[in-house]
C-alpha cells in the first residue's frame, strides 16, 4: 500500500436525514444489474441470505452506474487486495425485518432511554423501511452497497469489527482515533484503502458503517452537494413485467 492509499480519513459529517429526504429525486430510469454477471475483478456475497434473513435474495443488484463504479474500484485496490460487494438492493421486506429487529434489541438494552434516542440509535445501523417514491430506504434504490475487503485468496479481512455491528468500533473513523498497536492501526489502514478508493470513485460513505456506500441515491447527494438524487425506489425485473412491457399492458 502507498501514502496516498492510506492517507488519514478526514472528521465525517453526520447524516441530516431531514434534509437527505427533502432532497428531489429525478430517477434516471436505469435497471438493475445482477451481480452473479459480475467480471473477475469483483466478488460477491449476498450475506443475509447466506445469514438466513427472511426475505434476502440469493444475489446482489445495483444500478448498472454504481456496478461500473466498484469495478473501477476493485481493479484500483493494491495487489493482493479484493473488493466484496456483501448487499446491494434489498427488497422493503428485508428492510423491515432488520430495522424492526435491531429496534427491539435496542429497546431491550436501554430501557431507560426516550423513543427518539433509541430510534436514532437503531437509525444509525438500520434505516427507517420505506418505499415512497419521495423518500425510499437507501438500499431499495439500487444505489447504496454493502461492501468489504479480502485478499488474493477471497478471505475477508478484518476491519475492527464485523459487517452490521452494532457498536461504536463500526464507525468508518473510530481507528482514526483508536489505533494505538499494530492491530489497530492495520484496521485503520483497511478502512482508509477502502474509503479512499470508493470516494475516488464516487461513492459517499455512511459514517456510521465503514461497510455502507451510495451512488446516485439521497444521502450520496447531500454528501456530494448535489442539488437532486439520481435514483429511487426500485426492483429487479420480472417475467411480468417482460410480458407486460411486450404486450403494451398498462401504457
Amino acid at each position: 500500500m502507498t501514502d496516498s492509499t492510506i492517507r488519514p480519513i478526514g472528521p465525517l459529517a453526520e447524516p441530516r436525514w431531514e434534509a437527505i429526504a427533502a432532497i428531489p429525486i429525478a430517477d434516471d430510469g436505469s435497471a438493475l444489474h445482477a451481480f452473479s454477471l459480475a467480471a473477475p475483478a469483483l466478488r460477491v456475497h449476498p450475506i443475509y441470505h447466506a445469514l438466513g434473513v427472511p426475505g434476502a435474495v440469493p444475489e446482489c443488484w445495483a444500478r448498472e452506474a454504481v456496478y461500473r463504479r466498484l469495478l473501477k474500484v476493485a481493479r484500483s485496490l493494491p495487489d493482493g487486495l479484493g473488493l466484496v460487494v456483501l448487499d446491494a438492493w434489498r427488497p422493503y421486506v428485508v428492510q423491515r425485518h432488520l430495522y424492526d429487529t435491531l429496534l427491539a434489541m435496542v429497546e431491550a438494552r436501554y430501557a431507560d432511554l426516550d423513543e427518539s434516542d433509541l430510534r436514532a440509535m437503531t437509525r444509525a445501523f438500520v434505516s427507517p423501511p420505506s418505499d415512497r417514491s419521495e423518500c425510499p430506504s437507501p438500499h431499495l434504490t439500487g444505489g447504496a452497497v454493502d461492501v468489504a475487503l479480502c485478499d488474493a485468496d477471497g478471505i475477508l479481512l478484518e476491519m475492527g469489527s464485523a459487517f452490521d455491528e452494532a457498536r461504536p468500533a463500526s464507525h468508518t473513523v473510530h481507528f482514526e482515533h483508536h489505533a494505538h498497536d499494530a492491530a489497530t492501526r492495520t484496521y485503520r489502514d483497511r478502512r482508509r484503502v477502502l474509503y479512499h478508493a470508493m470516494r475516488n470513485a464516487g461513492f459517499a460513505n455512511l459514517p456510521s458503517e465503514w461497510w455502507h456506500y451510495s451512488y446516485g441515491d439521497q444521502m450520496w447527494a447531500w454528501y456530494r452537494g448535489e442539488s437532486r438524487a439520481l435514483f429511487g425506489p426500485s426492483g429487479p425485473d420480472t417475467l411480468e413485467k417482460r410480458w407486460q412491457r411486450s404486450l403494451g399492458v398498462g401504457d
